[in-house]
């Protein structure tokens, strides 16, 4: 099983760390692409000037109180990394709950979870990185939009790892922008299943409480060792695991909730 998480926009920023190792992270077939956009996103920022800092923010789409993520950035060659389950944080990540599970989940998340990244394309959640600011949606000068950019570095990386995984499910829990770096092809798309978080008496999207209720969903995967070959399969897991699911279309899934946050 391999599961495709967004990033989140809140990340802890570790006091101490080795710096990032590119060459040590988790599909290393993004090295390259890697490093382009690091090195264009530390330049982007490098500058003190009034201006260049505000063209930097305008570029990343920060307000006027996230300023400070610009000279952040500026020094992300040499920034403390650590792990990006420790890294990210946020609704989904604290219902995950990464630091809790019990240790044979912890190896299947190691195994099994990639976050996609602005910044980095996708990682495992043990791979080091610093605290960053750079989101999918974010168009650099020269590198351009990075959702098209990384839809060209991941389209062989990507179906290796889902490969590597064993071959079953992908579940891909990715918000729109991140979906959009990489779709499932072929027959890699029939063993691929979306969620979406529904209230169950209005079938309307759930905002706050769909991220909480997905990485409740992960966190019971992983704690139950559960391998669903595809999507017919992930629903009969996540019924037995207690959760109210409607099929809406091949590999289309609507998990229903009471309570709307």
């Amino acid at each position: 099983m391999l599961v495709l998480l967004p990033p989140s926009e809140g990340k802890a920023a570790p006091a101490t760390g080795k710096a990032v190792d590119l060459g040590a992270l988790s599909l290393p077939g993004l090295a390259a692409a890697r490093r382009t956009v690091l090195d264009e996103l530390v330049g982007l920022c490098a500058s003190e000037d009034a201006d260049a800092v505000a063209k930097a923010a305008d570029v990343l789409g920060l307000s006027p109180g996230l300023r400070g993520e610009v000279a952040r950035n500026a020094g992300l060659h040499g920034a403390p990394a650590r792990p990006a389950g420790q890294i990210y944080t946020g609704v989904l990540y604290d219902a995950l709950g990464l630091a809790t599970l019990s240790p044979a989940a912890k190896r299947r998340a190691a195994r099994s979870l990639l976050i996609f990244s602005g910044l980095w394309g996708a990682v495992g959640v043990k791979d080091a990185i610093p605290a960053y600011r750079c989101s999918m949606g974010v168009r650099l000068p020269a590198t351009g939009a990075l959702g098209t950019f990384w839809r060209d570095a991941m389209a062989d990386v990507l179906p290796e790892a889902a490969g590597a995984a064993g071959g079953g499910l992908v579940l891909d829990l990715r918000s729109a922008a991140y979906a959009a770096a990489w779709k499932p092809k072929g027959a890699l798309a029939g063993r691929t299943a979306t969620v979406r978080v529904v209230q169950a008496e209005t079938r309307k999207v759930v905002s706050h409480f769909n991220k909480a209720t997905k990485g409740r969903m992960v966190r019971a995967l992983l704690e139950s060792g559960a391998r669903p070959g595809g999507p017919d399969e992930l629903v009969d897991v996540l019924r037995e695991l207690g959760f109210r699911v409607e099929v809406q279309g091949p590999g289309r899934i609507d998990v229903l909730v009471t309570d709307v946050h």
